[in-house]
């Protein structure tokens, strides 16, 4: 019990800013956002629109997608193709343009960092105009661990319950808590949500409508003893009392 989660505050540490306002299924797209001038109202990326392609996992009501560090983007410039690159959102969140000063990506969405980028151009190109495309991304996943078949990261796709996600890392091991499986979700930065499911119960009474979908980020955990009492809401140096980091 002391091996409980440790795993949860190492990659929520790593990860905790990331894939939140992804959506489901998703698969490498680009987003063609051209520019007008600096000053000047371009072409806004529409809900449902914002990859190029219309794909309704980035608008149609769900959030626009925020760039995320190690985030790959091709800028191309409409009059000045020899400032045409391929950049990679750094540790830090900044890129590095060419001739020009770094620019804070992270957070931003595709509209908000193009207009970021021709700003930065002003004092270097006349009426910069640039199209930003999203070239590679990190896909939603989850994280399983504890008394499962196979504990890891696994990429989310669909909606999927916490009892298929289960399912998904291999199924319950002989030794496995059924009835206290932990979900937990990140709500910021410094606070994790943590909510106990008794899958025994559900699968024993074939109730399956306590069973949330999980979402980006979402940790599984599976424990080997019962657990008499978990706070709704945990700090992350809290978490250490229940996942060890060691177990991914």
């Amino acid at each position: 019990m002391a091996a409980l989660m440790m795993v949860c505050e190492a990659v929520f540490a790593q990860e905790g800013q990331k894939q939140q306002n992804l959506g489901n299924d998703a698969e490498s797209s680009q987003s063609a956002l051209t520019g007008a001038g600096v000053g000047s109202a371009g072409t806004a990326a529409k809900p449902g629109q914002a990859d190029g392609m219309g794909n309704p996992r980035l608008g149609g009501g769900r959030p626009l997608y925020r760039l995320n560090r190690s985030d790959v983007v091709a800028l191309s410039f409409t009059l000045s193709p020899e400032f045409d690159q391929v950049i990679t959102i750094q540790p830090d969140g900044y890129v590095f343009l060419k001739d020009a000063a770094p620019v804070l990506a992270q957070g931003l969405t595709l509209e908000e960092f193009q207009l970021a980028v021709r700003r930065a151009y002003t004092g270097y190109l006349h009426d910069p105009q640039v199209a930003v495309a999203l070239k590679e991304f990190e896909h939603p996943y989850f994280v399983a661990g504890g008394e499962v078949g196979r504990p890891g990261k696994y990429e989310l796709r669909g909606d999927t319950s916490v009892i298929e996600a289960v399912q998904i890392a291999g199924g319950f091991t002989h030794e496995a808590k059924h009835s206290q499986v932990l979900l937990f979700r990140h709500v910021n930065d410094g606070l994790v949500e943590a909510r106990v499911f008794n899958l025994k119960k559900m699968l024993r009474e074939k109730n399956l409508s306590e069973a949330v979908q999980l979402r980006p980020g979402d940790l599984i955990f599976v424990p080997q003893n019962s657990i008499s009492k978990i706070d709704r809401y945990l700090t992350k140096p809290s978490m250490s009392m229940y996942v060890s980091p060691t177990q991914f």
